[in-house]
């Protein structure tokens, strides 16, 4: 006879509200670690903070501590559980504090927000690509497994993979800059050509895309060999499945067989793996985004530690790493969302 759980312990049992409750503990220990880190690194960034303010602007110390604080968002004088508190009040109102080298007096949040949408733009657009192309390629060779076909993708996507990204991004330049001069030099810099104006236009689009297109390529190359290569063992491995061998014995199409027995199955873990690396590359993008001047948080960043900006270090650190602890919650909920098997269910039990 079926018994109806209780309300609260069916929400306390939901998969979804599990998953949300841990990555929510998960973002609280990011953010007091960061806390902490800031405040116990060799040399003290705060204390550096206020020499540098004392050098460049050539005032006294208990005024550069007055302007650090200023800029922290914080009391420098009171005890730690103090400033612990209050940066945690801070960050629930969305206040990181006020860059102090790169755009003095600026709110960090407002800096950040400004360059996210280009990083996200070049690394999503790019990582999408490859995602699709890497498991049309990956289910094409796993199909003509011993083939030549398959050896000749599986070697190219290994030796592809090989390569560092910023080895990708030298060949490129060199290679469609230089030497075949497809690409002008003056498209590999930047996010956006000087004097276009941003909007829903065709001229500020084609400019974007433009920009992209290269440092999109390198983020296209260093990735495509992996998802290939995953989409490949992965179909390999579900068409050994016995339902699959069933399905052929019942004489069903191969294309219903790819999409509603293999293709479902094989992709259960490139999808949480694409997830996830939507997270990883956000924070991966400095290297790249240097190289082409892409004015995006990567390179931010890079300007952020030459300048020594604690503020606005902390604030992408932060950013990027609560980006990547949500793709992984999302990966979670793709998951049981795909296979409902792994989800802890909390209605009727009989």
């Amino acid at each position: 006879m079926s018994q109806r759980k209780p309300l609260a312990e069916r929400i306390l049992k939901s998969y979804i509200l599990q998953t949300i409750a841990k990555k929510t503990f998960i973002i609280w220990v990011v953010v007091t670690l960061s806390f902490v880190i800031v405040r116990g690194l060799p040399g003290n960034p705060v204390d550096i903070m206020v020499m540098n303010l004392m050098d460049s602007q050539g005032i006294s110390e208990e005024e550069a501590r007055t302007r650090a604080a200023s800029l922290l968002r914080l009391d420098l004088d009171a005890p730690l559980h103090e400033q612990y508190l209050d940066f945690l009040g801070n960050l629930l109102r969305g206040d990181l504090g006020d860059s102090y080298v790169l755009a003095r007096g600026k709110a960090v949040a407002e800096i950040v927000f400004q360059r996210l949408p280009w990083t996200l733009f070049s690394v999503g657009t790019s990582l999408l690509l490859s995602f699709t192309i890497g498991m049309f390629l990956g289910m094409l060779a796993a199909y003509r497994r011993g083939s030549w076909f398959d050896q000749l993708l599986t070697n190219l996507s290994a030796m592809i993979g090989a390569v560092p990204n910023t080895l990708w991004a030298i060949i490129l330049v060199l290679l469609l800059g230089v030497v075949w001069k497809v690409v002008p030099l003056n498209l590999m810099r930047g996010s956006v050509s000087p004097g276009v104006k941003a909007g829903f236009s065709l001229e500020f689009i084609g400019d974007v895309l433009k920009h992209w297109f290269v440092p999109g390529m390198v983020y296209v190359l260093t990735t495509l060999g992996g998802w290939m290569l995953a989409m490949r063992s992965s179909t390999v491995s579900v068409l050994g499945e016995d339902y699959v061998t069933v399905a052929r014995a019942r004489g069903l199409p191969d294309l219903r067989i790819i999409t509603a027995y293999v293709g479902r199955n094989a992709s259960l873990p490139l999808v949480t793996a694409l997830a996830i690396s939507i997270g990883f590359l956000l924070g991966g993008s400095t290297v790249i985004e240097f190289i082409f001047v892409y004015q995006g948080v990567g390179l931010l960043m890079s300007q952020a530690i030459a300048k020594r900006d604690y503020p606005v270090m902390q604030g992408i650190l932060l950013v990027t790493t609560i980006t990547v602890i949500l793709s992984t919650a999302i990966a979670d909920l793709l998951y049981g969302w795909l296979d409902p098997r792994i989800r802890i269910r909390g209605g009727e039990e009989s």
